[in-house]
């Protein structure tokens, strides 16, 4: 089997890379960067091994210079000997930011960009499975407090809290104008943070969001809404084991947590507080307050409001970043992941759990704890800049 694969040096790219390289079916993996030169692609794969000291192949990881934002990617993909042969295509490849300022560049990626790859995939003589990495995500902001299905997305009426979510929903739909059903497979992850293993985790996307919350213990949200969280191994493990699974009738599953594995903020908190013991006790206040919380950083909160109840924090607040800009910022990057955790969605998994060999994730309050020291390390302000 040869793979193309998009996104090979990102948080579930990289995962995919590493644990496709260890299975005997594949014969090669063609990785499409973005880089100034061959050899400068190939150091930043090899980067991909180094950083958890997995076995590096050259032989096997073959790198394929391509930009998703060029014009003549699919042209450049048509005109490569060496990618004739294809028989599976993994896009992986996609800006995730959740900042509006970004809206127009996750656009272009992700739709303009799978635009291109399916425009050369679909014109390949082997092609046998197209996999795309979407997100369970892509059910909208409509539904809330309860488990959601497959069949329920893609929904053309969903409303969308990001511009992330609404391209791959349309991703979907793309896909499906260009390859028949046969040829496609679609993976929708949950929420993936950090990783199960003791190790660094490959990127600190998410877990920025969870280290931010722990640092400033008054948090806006419903400490009681499920999160369907999974670390990032457990993803790649599913999706892989899931493109070489003989798969029923359904092209399309959750890669997440379910009921079984789904957690709260509440017992992510409880994890948070047994490690930073020093920091006060965690206190979730009604997300109607992160208005009040904004007037505080800004100096315009009136005398009689409700947030001067928790005095404690905003004095602690004061201590802890000094400067209240700095608040601002934090709370700026913070606010879509509060408006994620209050929809309260848990996605069934039961087609991932039946038609592949695989067990539940562990809950995130559980298996969060290999990260505790990447957490610590984490500098919320850099992370804030590029939510």
């Amino acid at each position: 089997m040869n793979i193309l694969l998009t996104g090979a040096t990102g948080l579930v790219g990289g995962e995919l890379l590493v644990t496709l390289s260890r299975r005997t079916e594949v014969n090669k993996i063609y990785c499409l960067l973005r880089s100034a030169s061959e050899e400068v692609a190939m150091e930043r794969l090899e980067h991909v091994f180094n950083l958890h000291n997995d076995p590096f192949d050259r032989n096997k990881i073959v790198p394929v210079l391509g930009n998703l934002f060029d014009d003549n990617l699919t042209e450049a993909l048509q005109q490569n000997e060496q990618l004739k042969d294809i028989d599976v295509v993994i896009h992986s490849a996609a800006n995730t930011s959740f900042s509006r300022f970004n809206d127009d560049a996750v656009e272009k990626a992700n739709i303009g960009g799978l635009t291109k790859i399916l425009l050369w995939a679909k014109g390949l003589t082997n092609l046998q499975t197209f996999l795309y990495i979407g997100t369970a995500t892509i059910c909208g902001k409509d539904v809330k407090d309860r488990v959601i299905h497959e069949d329920e997305s893609p929904n053309l009426e969903a409303t969308h809290l990001v511009k992330y979510t609404y391209t791959k929903m349309k991703g979907e739909l793309l896909i499906r104008e260009h390859l028949p059903e046969e040829k496609i497979l679609i993976a929708r992850p949950s929420i993936i943070m950090g990783d199960s293993r003791p190790i660094i985790p490959r990127s600190p996307v998410i877990l920025w969001a969870m280290a931010t919350i722990n640092h400033l213990r008054l948090i806006p949200v419903n400490e009681h809404a499920q999160l369907d969280i999974i670390p990032v191994d457990y993803a790649a493990n599913a999706i892989v084991r899931l493109l070489f699974s003989n798969r029923r009738k359904h092209s399309v599953y959750h890669v997440s947590a379910g009921e079984e594995g789904a957690t709260t903020a509440l017992k992510l908190s409880e994890t948070l507080s047994a490690y930073f013991d020093e920091m006060p006790p965690f206190n979730f206040i009604n997300k109607n307050l992160l208005n009040q919380v904004k007037h505080w950083t800004r100096g315009r909160l009136s005398a009689d409001s409700e947030l001067y109840n928790y005095r404690k924090y905003l004095d602690y607040w004061k201590e802890t970043f000094e400067d209240k800009s700095k608040l601002r910022v934090l709370f700026s990057g913070l606010d879509p992941y509060l408006d994620f955790m209050e929809l309260g969605h848990v996605f069934d998994n039961t087609r991932l759990l039946e038609d592949v060999d695989i067990e539940n994730s562990t809950p995130a309050d559980i298996y969060i704890n290999e990260s505790m020291k990447f957490v610590e390390k984490l500098d919320i302000m850099e992370g804030a800049i590029d939510p």
